[in-house]
């Protein structure tokens, strides 16, 4: 349960952790569903797909067996399906959120991130960059489904930089990440590792600078699900997050993002 002063430190970090919002038999369900979905490789429609381009995952590269999964919640094979949903629009997770962003909050998309070893990183990026979010901003749910540590890719973010506007990305290092944006640390602001125990959820708000470090272990995966809310308010969102939820799963319209963003033609045409 959160205390009053979490509002008051997510506004002045950026980020809350909520230590064992679910349990580890429910981490251990969730690995054991989405690794049964890839025991064959990557799966049509919900495997992120990459083969060509700045973006394409060499045959060797450990991602190209595990690629993300994008919008699970949206995908017909009902154990993935209702799984996702259920996850992405957990009770437990709304008040939270409710009181994070001071209103009621929708779910807009969801993703499962397997991280195998040797995987690489995803570099330094803002959330709020890919949602587009107007007024305000988003809030990412990052549930760990494994132990998340330096080591086996953990998660990393800068603090205070929640309060930032969207910084326009310079080009990643593909050798050391598979994401293509990089966004440097501001100057008097510092990295932060977060270790987290499976069944632990990061909350962190749309302009916070984070990332994940690549996965030098020998044989730990690093798996996550992950959900990206808005505040009911939201009158503008990037057209690739659509289909926004209610926590008692009622759907709702929002208009699409217009222009080219706050970095101009910088702006991914891809989903986050």
């Amino acid at each position: 349960m959160m205390t009053s002063v979490a509002p008051k430190q997510f506004q002045h970090d950026g980020f809350h952790i909520a230590r064992s919002l679910f349990t580890p038999d429910e981490a251990s369900h969730i690995r054991d569903v989405f690794m049964e979905q890839a025991k064959d490789g990557p799966v049509e429609g919900l495997s992120e797909d990459r083969h060509a381009g700045r973006e394409a995952y060499d045959p060797g590269d450990p991602l190209a067996r595990y690629p993300r999964m994008l919008m699970p919640h949206q995908h017909p094979e009902k154990i993935v399906g209702e799984l996702s949903m259920g996850l992405m629009l957990d009770r437990r997770l709304e008040p939270i959120l409710r009181e994070l962003f001071g209103e009621e909050p929708l779910g807009v998309q969801s993703m499962f991130y397997f991280k195998p070893p040797g995987a690489r990183g995803q570099d330094l990026h803002q959330d709020n960059f890919y949602l587009r979010v107007k007024p305000g901003t988003c809030i990412a749910m990052w549930l760990a489904v494994d132990d998340a540590d330096r080591e086996n890719g953990g998660m990393v973010v800068v603090p205070g930089s929640g309060n930032l506007d969207i910084v326009c990305p310079e080009a990643a290092d593909e050798r050391k990440f598979f994401t293509t944006e990089h966004v440097p640390v501001p100057a008097g602001l510092q990295e932060k590792a977060i270790d987290l125990k499976a069944g632990d959820v990061l909350f962190f708000n749309g302009s916070l600078i984070h990332g994940s470090y690549p996965n030098t272990s020998r044989d730990r995966f690093r798996r996550a699900f992950i959900a990206h809310y808005v505040p009911r308010s939201t009158t503008e969102l990037s057209h690739w997050y659509r289909t926004p939820y209610s926590f008692d799963r009622q759907t709702h319209t929002i208009a699409d993002a217009t222009g080219g963003g706050p970095c101009g033609n910088l702006q991914p045409s891809a989903r986050h």
